[in-house]
C-alpha cells in the first residue's frame, strides 16, 4: 500500500480519534538499532541526575565568582555504551549566588546582560551499577546577543509534549504541515506505519530547525526542506560523505602558489560564465565527484574559453581509489582523472546515481587535467586565490544544511564541528549581504534546495571547517 497525503486528510477529518491518539506518540524517543542514541525528554530522571552532575563539574572548573546553572535544555540523547552516555545541549547562565554561599535557591539575574549565557555541550557517562559518573566532554560558547532569539522560540524548544499544551490544535497544525510537505516534495510511503514513523521524524526535525534558527549567528532561515522526513543518520548515510573526516586517508597534495593580488571586496564566477547549472547527486554519497568536476569545469573554461558539463558518473564508476556512492576524497578523484586520461561530458557519460560497470572511452575525453594542488587554510588567501584562479573544491560540516532554506548560515561551532567535515561542494564566489560576509557555495542536491541550489555560509570564522580542504585541479 502506498500512503499519499490523502491519508492525512482523512486523519484530519477524524480529528477526535486519530489526532489525539497520534499526539500522544509525537514526543516519544525514536529508537534506532541497539546501542544507537535516542532522544530523551527533560522529565527523564537519569537525565536530571546527569545535568546536575555536569552543572557541578562545570562550576568546579570555573573561576567565576557566581554559581552558574542550566537555564534551558535545548536537546538531549542517551546511548547504551557499557552504561549510559548522555549527550546534552543546554544554556548555562549566571545566578545571583556566590560560590561561597550555600543557599537552597539561586535565582538568575533579571537583567539579560548579567546572565552571560553560554551554549554548552556536555557528554556524561553514567554507570549506575557502579555509582560512577564521568564528564567526557564539555564545550561551551558564549551565546551571541544578536542571535535573533525570541522568547516565543524558547517556549517551543523546552521539550514539552505538544499534546499536553494544545492536544487538538497542535496536532492538526502538525498534520497540515506534514501534508503540505508530502505534496510539495511528492513523498510516498509504503504503509501507514511508515507514514506515521515519518511524521514523528518530521516533528522532531521541526524542533531541530527551531533550535538552529534560534541560535544561528547569521541571517539564515531554517525550516522544512525535502530532507525533513529523514533522521540525521539517514540523511548522513544517504547524502553525505563520511570519508572526508577520516584524515588518515587523505593523500598529500602539493601546495598552491598564493594569489598575486589581494582579494577584491566581492567576486562571483557565475557572473563570468565559469559555473555550470546546479546538478543533483540523488540518493548517492557522490558529492566528492560533483565538487571535483565543478572545479575542473571552471578551470577548463578559464584556459579554453568553453564551459562544459563534465561527467560525475565516470568517477562513480571508474575511480578505483574511492567508494562511489559510499564516499570519496577530492585528492583521490584528481589522481583517478589523471590516470584515466580525462573526463567525458555529461551528455556522453550521463549520471545514474548508482555504481555500474566502467564505460569510459578515451576517444570521448572532453577535458583533462595535468595535476592538482591544495590551497591555503586562511580565508583571506582563499578569497584572493578564488578571484584570481576560479571556483574551488571545498568541504564542510553539513549538519545545518539539512534544514537550510535561505540567507547566510552561521551555525555555532558546537553544532558544526570544523573537524567533522562530511560534504564536498564547490565554492564559486563571496561577498556581503547587509554587512554579513558570505561564501557562495554550489551544492549538488538539485535546484529545489536552498537558494536555487546554492548554500550561503558565513565568511571569516572558518565556519563549519570550510577552510580545511580547499583544492583545485591544474590545467596547463
Amino acid at each position: 500500500m502506498v500512503v499519499r497525503f490523502s491519508a492525512l486528510i482523512l486523519a484530519l477529518a477524524a480529528v477526535a480519534g486519530s489526532v489525539l491518539g497520534l499526539g500522544e506518540d509525537l514526543d516519544r524517543p525514536l529508537f534506532g538499532p541497539p546501542g544507537s542514541p535516542i532522544r530523551v525528554h527533560e522529565s527523564d530522571e537519569g537525565l536530571k541526575q546527569a545535568l546536575l552532575f555536569a552543572e557541578e563539574r562545570y562550576n568546579r572548573g570555573s573561576n567565576a565568582l557566581h554559581l552558574r546553572k542550566v537555564n534551558r535544555l535545548i536537546s538531549a540523547t542517551k546511548q547504551l555504551v557499557k552504561g549510559i552516555r548522555y549527550t546534552i545541549t543546554v544554556e548555562v547562565s549566571n545566578t545571583q549566588c556566590k560560590k561561597s554561599t550555600m543557599l537552597r535557591t539561586c535565582d538568575f539575574y533579571p537583567e539579560p546582560q548579567k546572565l552571560k549565557t553560554e551554549v554548552c555541550l556536555f557528554e556524561v557517562w553514567d554507570i549506575p551499577w557502579q555509582g560512577t559518573s564521568t564528564l567526557l566532554k564539555q564545550k561551551c560558547q558564549l551565546k551571541s546577543q544578536s542571535s535573533g532569539f525570541e522568547p516565543e522560540a524558547e517556549q517551543t524548544n523546552n521539550g514539552e509534549d505538544l499534546s499536553t499544551n494544545q492536544p487538538l490544535e497542535g496536532s492538526v497544525e502538525l498534520l497540515s504541515q506534514f501534508k503540505d510537505f508530502m505534496v510539495k516534495y511528492d513523498k510516498l510511503y509504503s504503509s501507514q506505519e511508515e507514514a506515521d514513523r515519518r511524521l514523528r521524524i518530521f516533528h522532531e526535525n521541526l524542533k531541530t530547525a527551531e533550535k538552529l534558527q534560534s541560535l544561528d549567528q547569521g541571517s539564515a532561515e531554517y525550516g522544512v526542506t525535502k530532507f525533513s522526513d529523514l533522521t540525521e543518520e539517514e540523511f548522513r548515510s544517504t547524502y553525505l560523505n563520511p570519508l572526508l573526516s577520516q584524515w588518515t586517508l587523505h593523500r598529500p597534495m602539493k601546495p598552491a602558489a598564493p594569489a598575486k593580488s589581494p582579494a577584491p571586496d566581492a567576486w562571483d564566477w557565475r557572473d563570468k560564465g565559469a559555473v555550470s547549472a546546479v546538478k543533483n547527486q540523488g540518493m548517492c554519497g557522490s558529492c566528492w565527484a560533483f565538487s571535483v568536476t565543478g572545479n575542473i569545469e571552471g578551470q577548463w573554461f578559464l584556459k579554453n574559453g568553453s564551459l562544459l558539463s563534465l561527467s560525475e558518473q565516470e568517477l562513480v564508476d571508474c575511480d578505483g581509489l574511492d567508494q562511489a556512492c559510499k564516499g570519496g576524497l577530492p585528492s583521490n578523484a584528481y589522481e583517478a582523472i589523471e590516470k584515466l586520461g580525462g573526463l567525458e561530458t555529461e551528455t556522453d557519460y550521463s549520471y545514474t546515481g548508482h555504481k555500474q560497470r566502467c564505460d569510459f572511452t578515451n576517444g570521448k575525453v572532453a577535458a583533462y587535467i595535468n595535476s592538482s594542488m591544495e590551497l591555503s587554510k586562511d580565508e583571506k588567501e582563499i578569497a584572493a586565490w578564488l578571484a584570481e584562479n576560479g571556483p574551488i573544491s571545498v568541504a564542510l560540516n553539513a549538519f545545518a544544511m539539512q534544514f537550510y532554506r535561505k540567507g547566510v548560515s552561521h551555525p555555532m561551532k558546537i553544532f558544526c564541528n570544523p573537524w567533522m567535515i562530511d560534504h564536498a561542494v564547490l565554492m564559486v564566489g563571496y561577498g556581503n549581504r547587509n554587512n554579513v560576509p558570505f561564501w557562495a557555495i554550489k551544492n549538488s542536491w538539485g535546484e529545489d534546495y536552498g537558494e536555487e541550489g546554492y548554500y550561503y555560509l558565513y565568511r571569516g570564522s572558518n565556519a563549519c571547517g570550510i577552510n580545511k580542504m580547499c583544492s583545485s585541479a591544474v590545467v596547463n
